[in-house]
């Protein structure tokens, strides 16, 4: 695991808000952004190995702005280090290929979000066609996908509001 990747925030031991995991990810303002959101709600952020750029890049470091000694942030090697650090059964995963909206779903404190590559999404080995967990935001028909940092933060803006509906 890169050492460069792993830093716990100031309040160690705080139990997150969720999980939000990053599969391979290809873009560094999305992460940036991403971190960004997590700091916000209080959510801690996994990266799945190999990201498509070294962390300390300026356009990563610049999305977060100055909130990374904030951020709860644990890389792992690969998706099976990943899944013997997370239960699966609190695991959603979001793909434009889902047929189960991110509205029918239900949040809960401490879910893992999983969210695949820029280009290519979740391989089909992690998240298959009709996984009852895999989840989608429905859109117009007039995109192919949302942007990965805007999904993010919609899923993450809509489990603080389920959890604070309750």
């Amino acid at each position: 695991m890169s050492q460069a990747f792993s830093h716990q925030n100031e309040s160690p031991g705080i139990d997150p808000v969720a999980h939000v995991v990053l599969y391979q990810p290809e873009i560094p303002p999305n992460t940036g952004n991403i971190a960004r959101s997590c700091v916000a709600v209080g959510a801690k952020l996994w990266i799945v190995q190999p990201a498509s750029f070294d962390f300390s890049d300026k356009r990563v470091r610049r999305a977060g702005l100055d909130y990374w000694k904030h951020l709860d942030l644990q890389a792992v090697d690969d998706w099976a280090e990943l899944s013997n650090n997370l239960p699966p059964e609190r695991m959603f995963f979001f793909s434009r290929f889902a047929t189960r909206s991110i509205w029918d779903a239900e949040f809960h404190h401490g879910d893992c979000f999983v969210f695949g590559r820029e280009s290519s999404g979740l391989p089909p080995e992690i998240v298959g066609p009709g996984h009852p967990r895999a989840l989608r935001i429905p859109t117009s028909g007039n995109v192919r996908s949302l942007n990965l940092a805007t999904t993010a933060g919609i899923v993450l803006f809509e489990q603080q509001r389920q959890l604070q509906s309750r």
